[in-house]
């Protein structure tokens, strides 16, 4: 009879132990939600202090170097950065890659010269842990999340986000 009470009392321990030690989730940011953007150190050496964005409406992706999809968006991601910077839209990318030179290297393969950073725990601490990649957030002036876009998107897409451009209409 003992025999079947040790690996249940074993499973039973196992599983309290587990949920001990799991951290609790970071919930989904979605729209609607406000966030504010922490210090972000860019690719290129600038720091952008916490509160850069205050009052600033910005594009936010989250990609890769290794990531197919992104590869197909990110050339988009450039022709918005080209209109957003005359237009008064901010335009900040978070590579996920582990290895911060496999990031710089793509940038300078392809020639992009969008704001590029590395994610952090801090932007992980607003954004929580990525699901998907590429994936956008549109944040408003206010600081207000207005849309999240997971995974890849059309050009014609990726240009209408200029629509959230201080001139813009959204």
């Amino acid at each position: 009879m003992w025999k079947w009470r040790l690996p249940v009392l074993l499973a039973g321990v196992g599983v309290a132990a587990g949920v001990a030690f799991t951290p609790l989730a970071q919930a989904a940011v979605k729209a609607g939600d406000h966030v504010a953007l922490p210090e972000v150190r860019l690719f290129d050496g600038r720091v952008l202090p916490g509160g850069y964005f205050e009052d600033k409406p910005v594009i936010v992706e989250f990609w890769a170097s290794w990531c197919p999809f992104c590869a197909r968006q990110n050339p988009y991601i450039q022709k918005l950065w080209l209109l957003a910077k005359e237009q008064g839209l901010e335009v900040l990318t978070i590579s996920i890659d582990r290895v911060e030179a496999d990031a710089v290297n793509y940038m300078a393969k392809h020639h992009y010269t969008f704001p590029a950073a590395m994610e952090s725990d801090a932007l992980r601490a607003v954004f929580g842990k990525r699901k998907v990649v590429p994936e956008i957030f549109v944040i408003r002036a206010d600081g207000r999340v207005a849309e999240v876009i997971p995974g890849e998107m059309f050009e014609e897409d990726v240009l209408d986000l200029i629509n959230y451009a201080p001139s813009g209409k959204p």
